[in-house]
């Protein structure tokens, strides 16, 4: 079977991610690199073809099947958009776009040109996550009453360098796409829509650094039953503190806690046993801060068995299109206050 080859957009920390995964899955082959960094050309890996314009590559590079946009946030949905317009599938880093409108435009695309859109949201894989899907999945808490997300993480000057594409509206858009858009799909793969947002944000220590505010506080009604909030921010000291979610059901209670929802904390549910899940990946470290659970290798191996006819896609189009609409629709909501 031939390998199934990739062409890489974006070389930075999430990229070089990418590559790893690509170069230790024995079914996929890396083909090229784009980059506007040209100073990234010595650190490639040997036999990979580099570009510094996407343009370029699509005109003259070497065939791929599929392209990785790991570029810039805002660059996400126009440069997928390319990629499938050339011919290729595409993995869109998240978020999949910061308007739900340049989403659609990919999707109906790729529906035209029956190709695949692949949206990464890596914390699926998690053990917690996969566990707290089957017990909502089951009903296992009956009618949802409340669940509550706290995202407290520390993103200060050591992240938002002066000349990045961090902590601009146009590129980064806002903390709620860069850091804790993981949440909010876990919140809508597990639970549903939401509608009737209410916010309150603020801007506590970054108004020299970012477009945006650092921290918030959104209550909704979640459209399948029940209530809900996201608290948020950046604006802790030095470090990480938690990412959590409480979910109170009519049959009982549970928490996925710990810096990154990476264990559970709680589980109290009626004739109910609590298993032993196996651990969660550590988080990706990128020196001075750290992220989401490294799981980018099942991101990698579910290109390779749904382009083999072997499995589904785990984070749909049109799912990732639902993070960026409901993060869009939160943001409006402070825009209209």
């Amino acid at each position: 079977m031939e390998k199934i080859r990739f062409a890489l957009l974006g070389y930075g920390h999430i990229g070089k991610r990418h590559a790893e995964m690509i170069s230790k899955n024995a079914a996929c082959e890396l083909a090229a690199i784009i980059d506007t960094n040209e100073n990234i050309k010595n650190a490639i890996p040997e036999g990979v073809v580099y570009y510094q314009k996407l343009e370029d590559y699509l005109s003259s590079g070497p065939k791929a099947d599929i392209a990785i946009v790991a570029t810039p946030n805002g660059l996400h949905a126009s440069q997928a958009l390319q990629a499938i317009q050339s011919g290729m599938h595409v993995v869109v880093e998240k978020p999949f776009g910061l308007h739900k409108k340049e989403c659609e435009e990919v999707i109906v695309a790729a529906d035209k040109m029956n190709k695949k859109v692949f949206c990464v949201m890596q914390n699926r894989y998690s053990p917690p996550s996969q566990w707290l899907k089957k017990i909502i999945s089951e009903q296992l808490l009956g009618d949802i009453y409340m669940v509550q997300v706290n995202c407290f993480w520390n993103r200060d000057e050591r992240y938002y360098k002066q000349g990045s594409w961090h902590g601009t509206k146009q590129l980064d858009g806002g903390v709620l796409f860069t850091q804790f858009s993981h949440f909010i799909d876990l919140l809508y793969w597990v639970f549903g829509d939401i509608n009737n947002i209410q916010t309150n944000f603020n801007n506590f220590n970054h108004q020299r650094i970012t477009e945006f505010d650092d921290s918030g506080m959104v209550h909704f009604d979640f459209i399948n039953g029940g209530v809900g909030a996201i608290n948020f921010s950046t604006s802790v000291w030095d470090k990480n503190l938690e990412s959590s979610m409480t979910v109170i059901g009519k049959n009982g209670s549970l928490k996925i806690g710990g810096q990154y929802m990476d264990k559970v904390e709680y589980c109290h549910i009626k004739d109910y046993t609590m298993p032993e899940l196996a651990a969660t990946n550590p988080p990706n470290d990128y020196g001075m801060y750290k992220g989401s659970a490294a799981n980018h290798s099942y991101v990698i191996q579910n290109v390779v068995d749904v382009l083999n006819n072997n499995a589904a896609i785990t984070t749909e189009a049109f799912e990732g299109l639902k993070v960026v609409d409901i993060i869009e629709r939160i943001y409006n909501c402070k825009n209209k206050q």
